[in-house]
């Protein structure tokens, strides 16, 4: 009956795109897609109109997130899960520290764990809808963070742990970048995918590396460990400074990527990008807590996700019921995360969303309550 539910027009949001990734991508970037012609797409990506657009990513995100002298970008292809092998290769020396608390940052904890040429790691646990903290612990090279746990709408502030120097901070940025704040002094590492806050396809990985991150990888290539050519960093620096993937790129991906980015710096860099999301969870959340049929699953408010919020609905109202039937309307992905079994929606709130939109989306919400 919920699906037959029809939502009026004068309700719906402009655009009913909500996910948490891939996810909305303006139009105004499809059709630049559309203007580039033959000039770009179709073309080898040796050469420099595809070198020029990766050079616009490389300098845009320093731009974005005012990188210190000597950090750099890395760019290469596979995105953020092929990541967590490169960097258990590449940047854990012997032992690291994981805080888990959720699918993905349970994810690089796992993949550290099964290498067999590295020390048992340390791992910090904390239920779903909360996060835990890094404690400084001897013999620990690499301290793995995680801005924002896509899966269950929390999100922890980036701040270098006390009494870990020589150690690395390595922060899966995935969901985070481009939609909430960060202060680059404070990691080493920052990694994500363009298909979150970047508003583009998925398949590419970026990691913005600190100069010691960099000193790191070359210590270990040099201490002779095996890499596979595919997972190597020292290839993918060499291959990011001459504006180059060292295989084969999407090029579509990457020109979004660059729009993205571009549009982000012109409304005023990550204030501004970070500032939309803000404003569009402010309307979600503060709808969810004055709702009496809904409560925020993440009881902390600063904890909430800027980005991805989840939100929990009364066991007499089926999510999933209310899910269907936004989608039978045009209002799409606002499923929760399959594998955390809550009775909720998962909203994404990346800078490409218009806040006015989630305030559209908070209304259909209630009108199809109100009909089941």
């Amino acid at each position: 009956m919920s699906t037959e539910i029809i939502i009026p027009s004068a309700l719906k949001p402009r655009d009913g795109r909500f996910g948490c990734g891939p996810s909305k991508i303006r139009p105004e970037a499809l059709a630049g897609l559309v203007e580039s012609g033959t000039s770009i797409l179709g073309t080898s990506h040796r050469q420099k109109p595809v070198k020029n657009v990766v050079k616009r990513v490389r300098d845009g995100l320093h731009t974005l997130f005012n990188l210190p002298d000597g950090y750099e970008v890395i760019l290469g292809n596979g995105g953020s899960t092929a990541f967590w092998d490169i960097a258990t290769l590449g940047l854990i020396e012997n032992r690291s520290q994981h805080l888990v608390f959720g699918e993905f940052s349970s994810k690089f904890a796992s993949a550290s764990q099964e290498a067999p040429f590295l020390g048992e790691p340390s791992v910090i646990k904390s239920e779903p809808g909360t996060h835990p903290l890094a404690v400084a612990e001897a013999g620990i090279d690499v301290y793995a963070l995680t801005h924002n746990e896509t899966s269950t709408g929390v999100s922890m502030p980036i701040i270098r742990p006390a009494g870990t120097e020589g150690a690395l901070v390595l922060v899966d940025a995935t969901s985070a970048a481009g939609g909430l704040v960060v202060d680059a002094k404070e990691f080493d590492t920052y990694y994500f995918a363009p298909q979150k806050s970047f508003a583009s396809d998925g398949g590419l990985w970026i990691a913005i590396m600190s100069p010691a991150a960099v000193a790191r990888v070359e210590k270990i290539k040099a201490s002779g460990r095996w890499i596979p050519a595919f997972f190597d960093l020292t290839t993918a620096i060499e291959n990011s400074r001459l504006d180059q993937t060292y295989n084969t790129p999407a090029l579509v991906t990457l020109m979004l990527l660059a729009d993205q980015i571009e549009w982000m710096n012109a409304g005023g860099g990550l204030s501004f990008s970070a500032g939309r999301s803000a404003q569009s969870s402010d309307i979600l959340y503060s709808w969810a807590e004055k709702t009496s049929y809904t409560t925020p699953f993440v009881i902390d408010p600063a904890m909430r996700s800027k980005v991805v919020g989840t939100i929990n609905f009364d066991d007499a109202i089926d999510a999933t019921i209310i899910a269907a039937a936004l989608r039978a309307n045009g209002i799409v992905d606002t499923e929760p995360y399959r594998k955390l079994g809550k009775n909720q929606l998962r909203i994404g709130m990346f800078p490409s969303v218009d806040p006015s939109d989630v305030t559209a989306l908070t209304q259909c919400i209630d009108y199809v309550v109100e009909g089941l």
